[in-house]
């Protein structure tokens, strides 16, 4: 039976509902300080109440900016976000309780005894900022329990987004110092905090290099603080890339109902014996989910399986599927639907489905056993760190720094490839040919190493697809415009019948007028049930009807919803937004 260590009922007197004043202020304890904390069973017990933080299932998989396709748009992606009455993300519940945990857990222990929940906590506070930080930008810093009667701290300004990265690294590096060295993948240790200050050291030096209208400072130090922490990982020896099912190695990590600890750092845990689920096989494989798909411009950045560029290629545009997804890197077929694709424990092959999927590039990342598939049955743990994401934090901080060198690619960027069956990046080669469909999407890398940040780039798309940082890259990179391409599907020369799989038989028919009596074949009648771009021809052609919009002003971060501004008079809303 797995151990389900942030799965437990959080501790009452800190997750009541909260009459919403400020900042979520809770009702005051009916359980006095002084009376808690009094074993290191005590902390031990609370400190897994801060495993919420930690996204679900869906807040992992469920990605929908620009790699995945739904038929429905979210407001990011359209420009019809508004200020919210209340609510929209501005909640410190999280915070008031670990807050109340630093405040007490030495009341009886000593710092001593008491040092590794304390990291622990010190970890999530930090995971909490991280969130308001991307959200909000500037936000209130508090690290003391807050007095429901004190208005000066329930009042105070935003703090600036550099003294809130400042504080979120003292408090990793306080983490990484006390917690556990013994690897877990349920439980945060020292791996997990350095891992955490990778991932955020890179995302706020690259914010910082590109929002350069902020004139924000020290953005080669934490690339530099990005670099260290995942070599520190690497160094340490305690994971590696999964290499356990030989060429479906890359998908066998995702589908394992339990998470395979070589690789997976920190994972949220699902069991079907506790009737602890999650909804993804029932996600991808009907249409009650948006018929999530990846979408075209995506599929069209996937390697050739030698390493060449499938852009390069003269007709690159126009190839039907079975063309188009011929000697592609492996991770593609171990993402989508490919020809000769089966179920786990199936025997017959199943081609795309547009019935599941609007872009006809059908999602099988994550899909277990067809005993998963009905409504919230499946049970395979979710990735919320894993060693490949450090691997591409480490190259991607060294080339922002200017200084990869082709031994840094063969510690990060080579272990990645050699699961997918890849040649490894040549650095030389990755600054000589610079790739133009790359440098189109990304104008804002320039440089000596345009070309290898552009191909890590490329890289960490490809590798962490499905895995939601996508949202959190966009923003970094100062990349929005990328939102508001027209989003496509597979290619079809005209209207007919495709065999999608090569098995000899026909899956999909595009028809007009009326609609044919066939049995065993997707009718996909043109005009309603499929849109291609040119008429009777072309891609095919998603929510072409919806205007998509970003804007460079205001969109790179979120509005303080008005019940909030006014209840607090000295918060001042982000820019633009009204």
């Amino acid at each position: 039976m797995k151990k389900l260590f942030f799965l437990y009922i959080t501790i009452g007197l800190c997750l009541q509902g909260c009459d919403k004043n400020y900042l979520d202020r809770d009702p005051e304890s009916t359980i006095s300080p002084e009376a808690s904390f009094k074993t290191v069973k005590d902390l031990e017990l609370f400190t897994k109440s801060f495993y919420e933080v930690l996204p679900s299932a869906e807040g992992v998989y469920n990605e929908s900016v620009d790699n995945i396709v739904k038929n429905t748009l979210d407001d990011e992606l359209t420009g019809k976000r508004q200020v919210p009455v209340n609510g929209g993300g501005w909640t410190w519940t999280n915070l008031r309780n670990i807050n109340f945990f630093l405040g007490n857990a030495t009341n009886t222990l000593s710092a001593a005894t008491a040092a590794p929940y304390i990291a622990e906590a010190r970890f999530f506070r930090a995971y909490f900022y991280f969130d308001k930080l991307k959200r909000f930008g500037d936000v209130p810093w508090y690290n003391t329990v807050l007095n429901p009667d004190d208005e000066e701290l329930l009042k105070k300004k935003r703090d600036p987004r550099t003294l809130i990265v400042d504080s979120i690294m003292q408090d990793l590096d306080f983490a990484i110092k006390n917690l556990e060295t013994k690897s877990s993948d349920e439980k945060v240790t020292k791996w997990t905090a350095l891992a955490l200050k990778s991932r955020i050291a890179l995302f706020e030096g690259t914010f910082r290099k590109y929002h350069t209208n902020l004139t924000l400072p020290n953005a080669k130090e934490l690339l530099e603080k990005a670099a260290e922490a995942a070599k520190q990982v690497i160094d340490g020896k305690q994971y590696s890339i999964y290499m356990g099912a030989g060429d479906n190695s890359y998908g066998a990590l995702f589908y394992s109902v339990n998470s395979l600890p070589q690789e997976i750092i920190l994972a949220r845990k699902f069991s079907d014996a506790l009737q602890i689920w999650h909804n993804v096989n029932y996600y991808t494989i009907t249409a009650s989910y948006g018929k999530p798909g990846l979408d075209k411009h995506f599929v069209n950045s996937y390697l050739m399986k030698d390493g060449s560029r499938f852009t390069d290629k003269a007709n690159y545009q126009t190839m039907t599927f079975l063309q188009e997804i011929k000697d592609r890197d492996p991770r593609l077929s171990q993402t989508i639907r490919t020809p000769g694709y089966k179920r786990i424990g199936g025997a017959a092959t199943l081609a795309p489905n547009f019935g599941n999927s609007v872009t006809g590039y059908q999602l099988i990342k994550y899909v277990g056993d067809p005993k998963y598939d009905n409504f919230n049955r499946s049970e395979n743990d979710m990735p919320v760190f894993r060693y490949a994401e450090v691997l591409l934090n480490y190259a991607e901080a060294r080339a922002e720094l200017g200084e990869l060198t082709q031994e840094d690619i063969n510690i990060s960027i080579k272990p990645l490839r050699d699961r997918a069956g890849m040649p490894n990046m040549d650095l030389a080669a990755a600054k000589a040919s610079v790739d133009a469909f790359m440098a189109n999407d990304y104008p804002l890398v320039t440089g000596a190493f345009q070309g290898p940040i552009l191909e890590i780039r490329r890289e960490r798309r490809i590798e962490l697809v499905m895995e939601s940082f996508r949202w959190d890259d966009i923003l970094r990179w100062k990349a929005g415009k990328l939102v508001t391409k027209q989003f496509k599907g597979m290619y079809f020369p005209g209207i007919g019948k495709y065999d999608l799989d090569g098995d000899g038989k026909d899956d999909v028919w595009i028809y007009e007028d009326t609609k044919p009596t066939a049995t065993g074949i997707q009718l996909l009648k043109l005009g309603s049930e499929i849109l291609l771009e040119e008429g009777k021809k072309g891609n095919v052609v998603v929510n072409s009807h919806i205007k998509k919009a970003f804007d460079e002003s205001k969109d790179y971060l979120y509005p303080i919803p008005i019940d909030q501004l006014e209840l607090n008079p000295n918060l001042e809303q982000n820019p633009n937004w009204k």
